[in-house]
This record gives structure tokens, C-alpha cells and sequence, in this order.
């Protein structure tokens, strides 16, 4: 990509992550997940944008911050490659 230009990924519900900080968008329900997801919250580095509803998918940035989101992994997956399309 030639473009300066910051690509933005829905993760739903107004709100947005850069799209080049990504690293996974991984479905929630495993254990290593949960456990993820905990340690995250334990050390601060757990955003939640679930707006108070059930987390459908985690995204990893490379900074090593866990995102829950409200919106199934498939679909996080499918945004994130019609930017890398675009």
C-alpha cells in the first residue's frame, strides 16, 4: 500500500481498531482464550467494546491489547480482508 492513508476495522457497535495493529481475530469459546482474555484484564490490557453484550470474538493487536467484540469472528474476518482489498 502506497498510501499513507489509516485503514479503520469495524469491530462493531461505533467502534473501530487500526487495521495494520492487528495480529488475530479469534473465537472466543476455548480455554486458552478464556484464560487470555483474563490475563488481559488483569494486567490492563483488555478493551472492552462489547457495548454489555455476549463477546463474539477477540482481536490482538500487536501491542499485545485483547478486544472483545459483540460480532462473530467470521465477520470480523470479513472486514478485515475487504480492507486489505481496498
Amino acid at each position: 500500500m502506497s498510501t499513507n492513508k489509516q485503514r479503520l476495522l469495524n469491530i462493531g457497535f461505533g467502534n473501530y481498531v487500526a487495521s495494520e495493529r492487528v495480529i488475530a481475530i479469534v473465537n472466543p469459546s476455548s480455554s486458552p482464550m478464556r484464560r487470555l482474555r483474563e490475563d488481559a484484564r488483569q494486567e490492563g490490557r483488555l478493551i472492552d467494546a462489547t457495548q454489555g453484550r455476549k463477546t463474539r470474538s477477540i482481536v490482538i493487536t500487536d501491542s499485545n491489547h485483547v478486544l472483545l467484540s459483540a460480532i462473530q469472528a467470521d465477520t470480523v474476518g470479513q472486514r478485515y480482508s475487504q480492507e486489505e482489498k481496498e
